[in-house]
């Protein structure tokens, strides 16, 4: 069976792409740190992945397939790093919002300081799991990193995805362990060097 084709995001997408990762991200251990009240998590997780999306929709760096059931969202290299997403004032209650927060800056504080493409969140709807969906996303992002020559880096909070993703290329790089356990992982797909005649039919 033929997969779906993999499309760019637009913000037609947006519910489909935040209902998707509010289900796919349920019982990940940093958003049940963040959110950890079972009654409240669907709202919470809905602003936090609806914010993540719409910061970068416009980047067209939000990669999906079969409507949004799988999502891949990237965020390409600006001023040499990641940035903390921030924004979230006034969004969450006071200690929601000390635990995002002081998620967000630990993690970025430790990335790279080099230029790269940062999988921020990637996450397939568990009624469309065991398709190979989340990898097919992923490795969209993967190919346009490795064509502008740059790393692609993620983290991860949940120790079985560290080896899934070794198995799919990548490599730990860095961790911390406050707040929360985290590892940083890094593939670099480099792309062949040109033979002369190649590099002269590209000039021509």
């Amino acid at each position: 069976m033929t997969a779906p084709e993999i499309t760019i995001a637009t913000p037609a997408d947006r519910d489909a792409v935040v209902g998707t990762l509010v289900a796919a991200f349920a019982e990940d251990p940093i958003l049940r740190y963040l959110f950890p009240d079972e009654e409240t998590y669907p709202r919470h997780a809905a602003v936090f992945f609806g914010h993540l999306f719409d910061k970068r929709v416009h980047r067209s760096s939000i990669w999906t397939i079969g409507g949004g059931a799988a999502v891949a969202v990237w965020e390409p290299p600006a001023s040499g790093e990641a940035t903390p997403d921030g924004g979230f004032d006034g969004r969450f209650p006071a200690d929601v919002l000390a635990r995002v927060q002081g998620y967000d800056e630990a993690v970025h504080a430790a990335l790279p300081a080099y230029p790269f493409w940062y999988l921020g969140v990637l996450g397939t709807h568990p009624d469309s799991a065991g398709r190979g969906w989340g990898r097919a996303v992923m490795r969209a992002g993967l190919e346009r990193a490795a064509a502008d020559g740059l790393p692609a880096i993620l983290e991860t909070s949940k120790p079985g995805n560290v080896e899934l993703y070794r198995r799919a290329g990548w490599d730990v790089v860095g961790s911390l362990s406050e707040p929360r356990s985290t590892w940083i992982m890094q593939q670099w797909i480099r792309q062949p060097s040109l033979t002369t005649s190649q590099a002269a039919k590209m000039r021509a």
